[in-house]
């Protein structure tokens, strides 16, 4: 009887102990969805961000300019798309920038594609920047540079992951392992 109480409560334990989740990023619980927003390419196709039938979405906004951040994020997604191999061709890693006044659609693109030329780069008008920032929760600000530099824009540095629906399932936070997000997608595909 002691061996059977034992087992129970060791079970029951390692059940409750279980911190990570469904994912190893941030869950967002219940899943929220995000309101597709359409953009136009640089050949006036139009693209929408959203969900991915059958797939994922993986969403960051940044600037092309940016020294530090940006770079490292997409180069991690790079090693992501390796981890996950074929099933990366299911997964849309995008880019959208917060600095739509330097960054054209056809230097958004340029800036994603430079790492990997399934990335997708996006800009938009004002409005369509400040209406997909606010969906998202992103906040950017300009701030002054050096005369190299030019101005600087500070900005949120979290990834998101939507599932096939479009809905916001986790966040990572700038400095989460590539290696979570990779293990992530693998689960939800």
């Amino acid at each position: 009887m002691r061996g059977l109480i034992a087992g129970i409560a060791a079970g029951l334990l390692l059940v409750s102990c279980d911190a990570r989740g469904r994912f190893e990023g941030m869950a967002v619980d219940p899943p929220r969805a995000v309101t597709p927003v359409a953009f136009t390419l640089p050949d006036s196709t139009a693209y929408t961000l959203g969900g991915t039938p059958g797939g994922a979405t993986v969403v960051f906004f940044g600037y092309t300019h940016c020294p530090d951040v940006c770079p490292t994020t997409l180069a991690d997604w790079k090693r992501v798309k390796a981890q996950l191999g074929l099933t990366a061709a299911r997964v849309r890693f995008v880019f959208v920038t917060v600095d739509p006044e330097r960054d054209t659609p056809a230097v958004a693109l340029r800036y994603a594609r430079q790492f990997d030329s399934s990335f997708v780069g996006l800009s938009g008008d004002a409005p369509t920047t400040a209406r997909v920032l606010e969906l998202f929760g992103v906040a950017a600000a300009r701030e002054a540079g050096t005369p190299a530099s030019g101005y600087l824009v500070s900005h949120s540095s979290q990834q998101f992951l939507l599932d096939e629906r479009g809905a916001l399932v986790a966040l990572y936070p700038f400095g989460t392992r590539w290696e979570a997000l990779a293990a992530d997608l693998d689960r939800l595909l």
